[in-house]
């Protein structure tokens, strides 16, 4: 059974899709909204200051097994993202998400079964996923 929500959502996304309703116009937009989300990060880091980036090579032990690499790897990021950060950051995620519901529409794919299969797909695979 689907999340109501998540169906809603994609339903309400290809109701009110109406300027960019080409799918060239969609891919472009959907481009455009995962920079936003990008510049919004950077922003974080050299407007506001509440997020830096601290990046360096990976380093771990020789003998480590795939299992317990995630322990040793790094985000790079310190501090933590200050409440209107975070409300751009969420925005621009949103944004991204309307665009990629609309994809998914124009496309006649359902995003939550997109979804699934992902989880289904990361889940089976597990630390070979690698991504």
């Amino acid at each position: 059974m689907k999340d109501t929500d998540e169906i809603h959502f994609q339903e309400s996304v290809s109701q009110y899709l109406l300027r960019h309703r080409s799918i060239l116009d969609v891919q472009t937009k959907l481009a455009e909204a995962a920079a936003r989300v990008n510049r919004a990060v950077a922003k974080s880091v050299t407007t506001c200051g509440c997020i830096s980036i601290n990046a360096g090579k990976q380093t771990f032990p020789a003998d480590v097994s795939l299992r317990d690499l995630r322990q040793f790897m790094a985000t790079h990021v310190e501090g933590g993202l200050c409440g209107k950060c975070r409300e751009v950051v969420e925005t621009e995620i949103g944004t991204t998400l309307f665009y990629l519901a609309a994809l998914c529409s124009l496309l006649n794919l359902n995003l939550e079964d997109v979804l699934e299969k992902e989880h289904t797909r990361v889940n089976a695979l597990g630390v070979f996923n690698l991504t």
